[in-house]
């Protein structure tokens, strides 16, 4: 491996860092899937620090691996038809992301990472990342990743959303690598979506982020609150868009000696929340939770999953061979739709399109046979092949050259 140039203040000694940057708009899904990269890089051989920047406070609820901290942004939220707006503060969209922007630069400029690796948009949430990634590339220190999902949406709409966005360009100017967290026997989102050559020539298919690992890394035992014996799991992401499912699953009629485990997510509208707490008053075998620290546990345990789409939840399924229904989100994307049509093509799990969802639906399913699905049928060693991804970006890729002609920065880069 090259020897790092170093900065003031940082010494040769210094372990590796390493920046994980998620926007966090919709649910959850970001971080967790950054949680599970910090984990993978932080354990041995290596000797990694990690900073997560995250724009979900529920960040800082899971449990972080020894090595790894997290700062959390003000929070953004995508509406349903897509548009951006602030979640919590009172302010107009422009002053949140500048707000978030200067945040994320600072932080950056100040723990000076070896690597960053950003989680699906290469500008940011918004752009908000230009300034971050102009001032990164100004030190000519820190080695850039885009970390795609295998799924980003219907290819129509990733075409025009990264060409509003000039995204082909942010990867040609700013990025070392793009890792695609996927196997392209499932899904090749480069050559489907026509990322383009800049794109195609960084990209690297590391296979799907496998959880089990996490189990043994994260402490905690059984949650006294679950039913006792076999039961089926609903869960919907952050919660937001999830409640027909989740309303769903709460209604419908089980086989005998089934027990059921809501989870509602932290994003559910509260009076959704409070008509599933009232199904679990009426019925002795439902438990509902609105947040679960380690999903990973609580997924292990069950029988069968109902759930939608996202890409964490799918994996997690996958890797803990559970049954599972998946009733996928189709608006204002068609990603969960896309991923989960191509895993039941090949036999992985069940799909239930939403506009068919009704608890006599999800009942049907619970009471038919569904055996476990093979995983042995896709790659699931990504997490495995990062650190050495981490090791190669260091020591063979060459920085990008400055930026030559002046562009103008996009504003509103869609998510």
């Amino acid at each position: 491996m090259r020897a790092l140039t170093t900065t003031p203040g940082r010494s040769a000694s210094d372990r590796r860092r390493v920046a994980l940057y998620s926007h966090d708009t919709m649910g959850v899904g970001h971080v967790r899937r950054n949680l599970l990269i910090a984990q993978a890089l932080v354990g041995p051989p290596a000797s990694t620090t990690v900073l997560l920047i995250a724009g979900a406070k529920e960040a800082t609820a899971f449990a972080l691996p020894t090595g790894a901290d997290c700062l959390t942004l003000p929070a953004l939220y995508k509406t349903p038809d897509g548009a951006y707006q602030s979640r919590a503060l009172g302010l107009s969209l422009p002053e949140l992301v500048g707000l978030r922007a200067r945040a994320i630069t600072a932080a950056l400029r100040a723990f000076d990472p070896d690597v960053l690796v950003v989680d699906k948009e290469p500008r940011g949430a918004v752009s908000e990342l230009g300034p971050a990634l102009r001032a990164l590339k100004a030190r000519g220190r820190t080695r850039c990743v885009l970390g795609l999902r295998d799924v980003l949406d219907d290819p129509a709409a990733v075409r025009r959303e990264w060409a509003a966005a000039a995204n082909e360009e942010a990867v040609r100017d700013y990025y070392e690598a793009v890792w695609v967290y996927g196997d392209p026997a499932v899904y090749d989102v480069v050559a489907e979506c026509d990322l383009g050559p800049a794109v195609g020539a960084k990209a690297t298919y590391t296979g799907y982020l496998d959880p089990c690992a996490r189990l043994a890394a994260v402490p905690g035992g059984d949650d006294p609150d679950l039913p006792l014996g076999r039961f089926a799991l609903c869960t919907v992401g952050g919660g937001q868009d999830g409640a027909r499912v989740a309303e769903a699953f709460a209604a419908a009629r089980r086989p005998p000696g089934l027990g059921a485990v809501v989870v509602t997510g932290p994003y559910m509208p509260a009076d959704a929340r409070d008509r599933l707490h009232r199904c679990a008053a009426a019925d002795p075998g439902l438990r509902v939770r609105e947040f679960v620290p380690e999903p990973c546990r609580l997924l292990c345990r069950a029988d069968r999953v109902v759930t939608m789409g996202g890409y964490n939840t799918v994996c997690e399924v996958l890797a803990f061979k559970k049954p599972a229904l998946v009733v996928p989100r189709v608006v204002p994307r068609r990603e969960q739709l896309i991923r989960a049509e191509r895993l039941r093509d090949l036999g992985l799990l069940d799909v239930l399109h939403p506009d068919a969802v009704t608890p006599t639906a999800v009942a049907r399913w619970l009471a038919a046979d569904a055996p476990a699905p093979d995983r042995r049928r896709i790659d699931l060693d990504g997490l495995r092949r990062l650190p050495a991804l981490v090791d190669d970006l260091l020591a063979n890729a060459p920085l990008l050259p400055p930026i030559q002609s002046a562009r103008v920065e996009v504003r509103h880069a869609a998510s």
